[in-house]
């Protein structure tokens, strides 16, 4: 059989789990031949031997598996990191986040420390050492596995030298007093809240937040307000904006911004401490 028929015959399949069904045999078949979508599209009539092999893969992603646990990789911005099972699959908004952060510390004229609280893949602290040239980054997790993750990634794309990663909750094992920034994408989901399938297979602790959803997002702003950090940069929940400026102005806090994702829902803010 074709790679040509394959991929028809097992994007039926997933018509039910995914609106690119075909695109994605087209990875899978990628992925097993070690292969990218030019040189698929170019051998689209060729033989292809590892039918068998895909069935696997195709029945993994029937059941709402996701993808990037299946060929152990995503994109985001713009670069390829690793993606490993047990660590939360980095989602496109949190390029928005990063877009923030570049903002303010690409104008800076010193050597900049930031901190990033629950770096899951690295992602975050990967691409601000691939975009800020003077910059130290301190990156915790409560996930070992993550943080082995995160060094591979750091190691592909070569900034190991630019982020220091350690197991911390929060800022307990971060002693130091000159850290200029604190960005975070941590968990802010309810409790209570019915995951999708898919979302069934990430870890529980990288997702829900508490029982409303913004409790450790509070941790954290008033750790950082009390720590003196200058800024503070998180993703949020969409329907958590309220809440969270009820808790500036309880802390006093009067500089502060949110702003919305690409399907123009609320997903985070920025808040200048001093």
């Amino acid at each position: 059989m074709t790679i040509k028929d394959t991929v028809r015959k097992y994007s039926q399949k997933l018509k039910y789990v995914t609106h690119i069904p075909a695109k994605e045999v087209e990875i899978l078949i990628g992925f097993l031949l070690e292969k990218n979508n030019i040189w698929l599209h170019l051998n689209y009539n060729n033989e292809f031997d590892k039918e068998k092999e895909l069935e696997k893969l195709i029945n993994k992603r029937a059941s709402d598996y996701p993808l990037e646990y299946l060929i152990n990789k995503t994109s985001f911005y713009g670069e390829s990191f690793i993606v490993e099972e047990g660590v939360l699959i980095p989602r496109p908004e949190t390029e928005l986040l990063v877009e923030n952060a570049v903002e303010i510390l690409k104008n800076r004229n010193c050597k900049t420390k930031v901190l990033e609280i629950g770096t899951g893949s690295g992602i975050i602290s990967i691409m601000l050492a691939l975009l800020i040239k003077d910059i130290e980054i301190i990156a915790v997790d409560i996930n070992e596995k993550a943080l082995s993750l995160a060094k591979k990634n750091a190691k592909k794309h070569k900034v190991s030298d630019k982020i220091d990663f350690r197991l911390s909750n929060l800022y307990e094992n971060v002693e130091e007093e000159d850290i200029f920034m604190t960005i975070s994408n941590p968990p802010y989901i309810a409790n209570s809240y019915k995951l999708p399938k898919n979302v069934q297979y990430e870890p529980k602790n990288a997702l829900f937040g508490g029982e409303s959803g913004e409790e450790l997002l509070k941790k954290i702003i008033e750790k950082s307000y009390e720590k003196g950090i200058t800024y503070l940069l998180c993703e949020m929940g969409y329907d958590q904006k309220e809440a969270l400026e009820k808790y500036f102005k309880e802390l006093n806090i009067k500089e502060y911004s949110f702003y919305k994702d690409y399907e123009k829902f609320d997903r985070g803010f920025t808040v200048k401490y001093k």
